[in-house]
């Protein structure tokens, strides 16, 4: 499976690492938030260079739906809240000044990719007393924002806020420009960093200050990221024939809501999706297109694929140093389903952070806080799913052997007296790993959708074969 933005844009290719190196600023990970922060900090007249496992834009960068959005669900309720209206403020305007930065920059150097201004909605279908109470806390934020219930959908809402000033890109065209003066390393992987020391598979590095921009930390201590997130899962559809809409939309409901935009003539669809490592029964896709299909049922479907996102504990990103013990050490992460407008966001704070400037927006995203009444109850459900994981794996006892596991299906059965993880294909081959996550030992759950183990505790996935997929493994699983 292929994102349209993979499609119809490719990032051009940078060379890999062959020698050792001194930098001012190292920059690991080639998403967008490197990207951005690398670019911010070279304009400053750092000498930074980039190191990317893989592509430049590979990772989730290429699965976001690119909505550069200040919209995120109903956030800013919940922020004044549980958080107090100065650190709601931070928030709310950091993520406005990001889409402007995006502006400025696709002006300033006249890049083509496909930039719109356009609304934000959040939708209901069941009611709009949570939607009312959000475009209050925004207004009072200074986001311009209005409650209605008009709008392009093709069924009738309870209500919507509508969030004006937004936009949406093609996020690979943009990284293809902003990635020409810079120095990046393309497929080298950062193994370990120990101090101002980056150890790849051949190579070391020297950097005066670091910057893990990795999607989700790999350095487990200090920091004690997996600990303070989780990872979901998101599916969507790309649709010919569909419906041209005049803005992005997004569903609040529980139950069935469906993000809506449009890319060219395509209608992007997507849901809400899933803890990662919890999809046993599959069907997303399968949900999507039944969904199109209601109101759409001549369209057809050009592109499908998915993304992962790390989820905090009280929902804002850990952005700026990435534990009090390391001063030189920095971290981008944590961006929720936001991640481009989070990615810019980023590249303001480090920015200012290592050319020690202050920022007004620094409070609310710093690493180092904990918001008791916003993280309590995430605080508790993680702390259950890693310890259901790690049991797993350790008592349960699969009762199903590889000859009854049917065609085309994975799953942990017993093998040679040990419990294994089995994927056969169409033509009764059969994949055997270890069931156990490299990172933390937790067990791996088959996802039937995308034909991967999935760790519920803290993400990591591997395809059928025991190749790593995404982090914060480090290592592909044992196989047979």
């Amino acid at each position: 499976m292929e994102s349209i933005w993979s499609k119809t844009a490719e990032v051009t290719a940078m060379p890999s690492l062959a020698d050792n190196l001194e930098t001012e600023v190292a920059v690991i990970g080639g998403g967008m938030a490197g990207i951005l922060i690398a670019y911010f900090l070279q304009q400053e007249g750092k000498k930074v260079i980039v190191f990317e496992a893989s592509r430049v834009g590979s990772g989730q960068t290429k699965n976001t739906t690119a909505k550069i959005s200040s919209s995120h669900n109903l956030i800013y309720h919940k922020l004044i809240r549980d958080c107090g209206i100065e650190k709601a403020r931070q928030y709310a305007l950091a993520n406005q000044k990001a889409i402007k930065a995006y502006q400025n920059l696709i002006d300033k150097y006249q890049i083509p990719c496909h930039f719109q201004e356009l609304p934000s909605y959040l939708y209901s279908v069941t009611r709009s007393d949570s939607l009312e109470a959000e475009v209050k806390a925004a207004q009072k934020l200074g986001i311009h924002a209005e409650f209605t219930t008009q709008t392009e959908l093709p069924f009738p809402v309870a209500g919507a806020a509508k969030f004006y000033g937004q936009a949406q890109f093609h996020p690979l065209e943009f990284l293809d420009k902003m990635i020409k003066e810079l120095t990046i390393y393309e497929n080298t992987k950062v193994k370990s960093v120990e101090g101002q020391e980056i150890v790849t598979d051949s190579y070391v590095i020297h950097a005066e200050q670091i910057v893990f921009a990795t999607h989700y930390p790999f350095i487990n201590v200090p920091g004690y990221y997996f600990m303070r997130m989780h990872q979901e899962r998101s599916y969507v559809l790309a649709l010919e024939n569909a419906v041209q809409l005049d803005g992005m939309y997004l569903g609040i409901d529980k139950e069935n809501s469906f993000s809506y935009r449009n890319y060219e003539d395509l209608l992007l669809i997507g849901d809400s999706g899933h803890r990662t490592g919890e999809n046993k029964v599959g069907g997303c896709y399968q949900k999507l297109w039944e969904e199109a299909s209601k109101y759409w049922p001549g369209s057809r479907v050009s592109a499908s694929w998915s993304a992962q996102d790390c989820m905090t504990l009280d929902g804002i990103p850990y952005i700026g140093q990435y534990s009090s013990q390391t001063p030189d050490w920095y971290v981008a992460t944590g961006f929720g389903k936001w991640g481009m407008t989070s990615s810019m966001v980023s590249a303001m704070l480090i920015s200012d952070l290592i050319m020690k400037r202050e920022n007004p927006f620094m409070e609310v995203f710093s690493p180092q806080r904990f918001h008791l009444s916003a993280s309590a109850k995430n605080v508790v459900t993680d702390g259950y799913k890693a310890a259901k994981g790690i049991l797993y794996e350790n008592l349960k006892i699969p009762k199903e052997n590889i000859e009854e596991l049917p065609l085309s299906h994975g799953g942990i059965v017993e093998y040679e007296g040990k419990k294994a993880g089995v994927y056969k294909n169409a033509e009764g081959e059969v994949f055997i790993v270890d069931t156990r996550c490299p990172h933390l030992g937790c067990q791996l759950e088959w996802n039937p959708d995308e034909l991967s183990w999935d760790c519920p505790c803290h993400g990591s996935r591997f395809d059928y074969k025991g190749n790593l997929i995404d982090n914060p493994a480090q290592e592909n699983l044992n196989t047979e």
